[in-house]
């Protein structure tokens, strides 16, 4: 792509995310889905004005990344933490139960090759994160407790997600899964996801300190933009997904996120490190002002792209087979993820929400299918059905999940975060 033409590009992702944004939103449905739809009238499914380019990728994903930097500043570690074992309940019988029903069906239904199945069933689990996050933040609920289990559940899912997509490419290429590489990889993930947090907020310090002696404007937001890349570098060499480096840093600049370590500790310095941590209550407040623009520029496009990736001229939509496949695999990844909501002790009402907030599968889906048709373990009738899945799965969602806030409201809380138990609105 010549410079040109990638700044029109650009101009066009932007211009037509915000527009339909904002219809969408005046119509009463969630932005998101105004800009998924973008990208599927700008790309190769309507108009082919966008096509997948690594420039327009590459913004895209730091777009996600700042997403989930905010996500993670807004994210109660305390109060996730109170959630205790519901968030991973949830993540593992919402991959557990889409990947053994898809790679069955497409077996023994379908009689899909071995290989085929498990990518099929390993597409099924993917949770899009980034749009799950979007449709609670446009319906004003990402700071409700079922919000806090969705969140944790869908950072465990993408885990689990990318562990397993490593696991199928690697018994593709060498017709084996090793038991060294699947611990190793474990554990790096699992260290990753412990210390990083601790890490960035012991430099988040330091940059306060400097930020507040800088003699020119910008410090805290050039030095935090690096620390979330760095922070993202470091979770893909862990076999992490890249967005794990902008969560945990997100995590650690948070202002609910503290250290204390003078009473774990009791070591002489530590009571100095504790003043240090705490010195700056209004590095988040600062942070979230001056990140607000940024986000706001970069995650619409991610979305975009999202919806120019879906070619829905690949499908070959005279074909039965393609039909079936769909619509056996559709119903495999609502209710999968769906069910998941159910094993959880919560209201009735959560625990439809926490389902449905589960199924979107945006881009990680897309990645899953990509590398199949890629390394020739899906036929093009597979992939077909699958975009219909995905295209579907993203859309729906935050319909649904509209529908269903609509019908039911919160109780009111002192702060106004929509936490408390939720009651159905009397006719």
């Amino acid at each position: 792509m010549e410079l040109h033409e990638f700044f029109l590009a650009l101009a066009m992702v932007l211009l037509g995310a915000r527009l339909l944004a904002e219809t969408a939103s005046r119509l009463g449905i969630p932005a998101v889905i105004g800009e998924l739809t973008a990208g599927l009238i700008l790309g190769p499914s309507l108009l082919g004005w966008v096509s997948p380019s690594t420039p327009l990728e590459i913004l895209a994903e730091i777009g996600i990344i700042l997403l989930l930097f905010e996500v993670g500043m807004n994210t109660d570690v305390y109060r996730l933490a109170r959630a205790g074992a519901k968030p991973v309940l949830v993540a593992l019988t919402g991959f557990a139960l889409p990947f053994a029903l898809g790679a069955s069906v497409s077996r023994y239904g379908y009689e899909l090759p071995l290989m085929a199945s498990l990518f099929i069933g390993g597409t099924l689990t993917a949770t899009s994160i980034g749009i799950t996050v979007r449709v609670l933040t446009d319906l004003r609920r990402r700071s409700s407790d079922e919000a806090q289990i969705i969140i944790g559940a869908a950072v465990l899912d993408d885990i689990l997600g990318v562990l397993a997509l490593a696991f199928l490419y690697q018994f593709a290429v060498i017709g084996e899964i090793t038991p060294t590489s699947v611990g190793q990889v474990s554990l790096y993930i699992f260290l990753f996801v412990v210390l990083a947090p601790v890490t960035a907020k012991l430099v988040a310090c330091v940059i306060d300190r400097y930020d507040r002696r800088s003699a020119s404007p910008g410090l805290l937001v050039t030095m935090v933009v690096s620390l979330i890349m760095l922070f993202s570098y470091l979770a893909h060499l862990v076999g992490a997904p890249l967005i794990l480096g902008g969560f945990a840093t997100g995590i650690a600049m948070g202002h609910r996120f503290r250290l204390h370590v003078a009473h774990r500790l009791r070591v002489p310095f530590s009571a100095t490190l504790n003043r240090a941590l705490d010195a700056a209550p209004d590095l988040s407040e600062r942070l979230e002002h001056q990140f607000r623009p940024l986000i706001h520029v970069f995650t619409p496009v991610f979305f975009v792209m999202v919806g120019v990736s879906l070619d829905l001229r690949a499908v070959d939509w005279g074909s039965t087979f393609v039909w079936k496949l769909a619509l056996a695999l559709l119903l495999i990844a609502i209710a999968g993820k769906g069910l998941a909501g159910y094993c959880i002790r919560e209201s009735r009402l959560r625990q439809a929400v926490i389902g449905l907030a589960m199924v979107p599968r945006g881009e990680v889906g897309l990645i899953f299918t990509q590398v199949g048709l890629a390394n020739g373990l899906l036929n093009t009738e597979a992939y077909a059905a699958l975009l219909i899945v995905i295209a579907l799965t993203t859309a729906l969602p935050p319909l649904a999940l509209k529908a269903i806030y609509a019908r039911w409201r919160p109780e009111a809380t002192p702060d106004g975060d929509g936490s408390g138990q939720m009651l159905r609105e009397r006719p």
